[in-house]
């Protein structure tokens, strides 16, 4: 029943995705066009920090990389989108506190785009554990992107919602250690830009979305900002935070993570 429940909604996610996948009106719609297939052609860099805190008097510390390559395929443009990590957890309730050591987290594939003329992009994601305790993960994802339609200077930069579904298999863990329950969940990326200069911006629910565990139930709500500044066309600083607000699911009390930015 659950395989045929998550295969259920697999084809569901691929129907709405085709579906949205239609000619964009030639009109802006409340004076915003659709820039869904609006995308660069340059190689991003980027070197993520990530401090956290679970509520508990547990802490973790992320040292995230991330690489943005153009996919190009016949008519059909996208990006390919690689990440890993190392992390260090530390605290009185865990069993090796204070150590500061940081080991393999895990590794993501992500991979998004459409064709000219599409009114959203389509993709999957795919995460491997890199460590010998963890679980594959992977899913579907559909998003959209939306910008003022006048040239002149505005305060919202773009609506850049995106879903994406994540099922959970083939959990490891060390001998005599239970794996990890397997993972089902729902993410939502209700992404917000607004400008603040002619080279500064906030983001809300850019890098940490609304998440839906489907296998247990619950939600984890945040409120996630980021201001980024562009020092020129190759480098750009990031600094934000994210704070729960709803959390019958849990995930994390908070965190603050920073980011540099390589063009090229």
């Amino acid at each position: 029943m659950i395989f045929l429940r998550t295969l259920t909604f697999l084809l569901l996610c691929i129907s709405t995705a085709l579906a949205c996948a239609a000619e964009q009106p030639s009109t802006p719609i409340l004076g915003l066009v659709n820039a869904s297939q609006d995308r660069s052609e340059n190689r991003i860099l980027e070197f993520w920090g990530y401090h956290e805190y679970d509520g508990s008097q547990n802490y973790a510390d992320t040292l995230k990389l991330r690489y943005y390559n153009p996919l190009n395929i016949g008519d059909w443009h996208g990006t390919l989108r690689l990440d890993t990590a190392y992390t260090a957890a530390y605290g009185p309730l865990l069993p090796a506190q204070s150590t500061g050591t940081y080991s393999a987290n895990n590794a993501m594939v992500t991979i998004w785009g459409g064709k000219a003329g599409w009114f959203g992009n389509v993709g999957a994601r795919v995460v491997a554990p890199l460590s010998d305790v963890g679980q594959w993960l992977a899913g579907p994802q559909v998003s959209t992107s939306f910008t003022p339609a006048s040239s002149s200077k505005s305060l919202l930069a773009d609506i850049s919602p995106l879903a994406r579904y994540m099922i959970g298999f083939n959990a490891k863990a060390p001998s005599g250690v239970t794996p990890p329950p397997l993972a089902s969940r729902l993410e939502l990326y209700p992404t917000v830009g607004l400008n603040l200069g002619p080279s500064t911006q906030i983001r809300f629910w850019d890098e940490n979305g609304v998440l839906y565990n489907a296998a247990g139930g619950g939600w984890f709500v945040p409120i996630d900002a980021m201001v980024t500044q562009r020092i020129n066309k190759n480098l750009l600083f990031a600094i934000g935070g994210a704070k729960q607000v709803v959390q019958t699911y849990q995930f994390y009390n908070w965190t603050v993570y920073g980011k540099v930015s390589l063009t090229f």
